[in-house]
């Protein structure tokens, strides 16, 4: 049985007790730091609480999944901000851009000329994030560092694609000690990438996707502006969802 929306409302308290913690601690505003829940392997009703309970968006990893569990939910009188996360395959670029408000997982010049393609034939202006490999991890997704500045140029030139930060996964390390490094590290480079091109091209990127439940409060720390977070909410996947 899955969670009941009381359970998911002590959740959510506790994960934004502790976003705002980390943000005190590194001297930041806590508002400047969005919770976004990852309803990916859920049922639609994730999703459903999630506007009950307030918050602005939900994240999702695959663009059928997305699709099939937006049209599930009943969120009409508090719309949600539905985000592709996971990575996208060219193929599918169209039917993300129909579905999904933000893409955050852009990470090549030719998914860029698709969503473009896409979002042109669709009159829509469709937000993105680059992604970018930042702990230079051979098994995550994401653009080398190097070539952030050529895909943000791919970018810029598309009329509908509107750029509005990065995104990173940081690397896991083989002990605890060392995912807190690789994560640091990993979300240092990403902020400072973000700087430089920010003050380069003259434009905010105000957004840095990074951060999840193990490591939300390091990348907190290094800048982070959103959090993704999944099993902290709503616990390992069950079969069906409460009534």
């Amino acid at each position: 049985m899955f969670i009941d929306y009381q359970e998911f409302a002590r959740r959510a308290d506790s994960i934004r007790s502790a976003i705002a913690a980390a943000a005190q601690q590194a001297g930041r505003d806590p508002s400047e730091v969005e919770l976004l829940p990852v309803t990916k392997t859920h049922p639609a009703v994730a999703a459903d609480y999630v506007a009950r309970y307030g918050l602005h968006g939900v994240g999702e990893n695959r663009v059928q999944e997305g699709v099939e569990k937006r049209a599930q939910t009943s969120t009409a009188a508090s719309p949600l901000r539905w985000e592709l996360i996971g990575h996208l395959q060219s193929n599918k670029a169209k039917l993300a851009a129909q579905h999904f408000d933000r893409i955050q997982s852009v990470d090549s010049d030719k998914l860029i000329q698709h969503l473009g393609r896409a979002a042109t034939e669709l009159g829509k202006t469709l937000p993105v994030l680059l992604q970018i490999n930042a702990g230079n991890d051979p098994a995550k997704f994401g653009a080398e560092i190097a070539h952030a500045p050529r895909l943000l140029d791919a970018a810029l030139a598309q009329k509908y694609l509107q750029v509005d930060g990065l995104m990173t996964i940081a690397p896991l390390g083989s002990n605890a000690a060392e995912t807190t490094a690789h994560a640091a590290r990993t979300f240092t480079t990403l902020r400072l990438l973000r700087d430089d091109l920010a003050a380069r091209y003259r434009l905010p990127l105000r957004e840095l996707s990074m951060g999840m439940t193990g490591d939300f409060a390091i990348a907190i720390a290094s800048g982070s502006t959103m959090v993704r977070v999944g099993t902290a909410l709503f616990g390992p996947r069950e079969a069906a969802p409460a009534p």
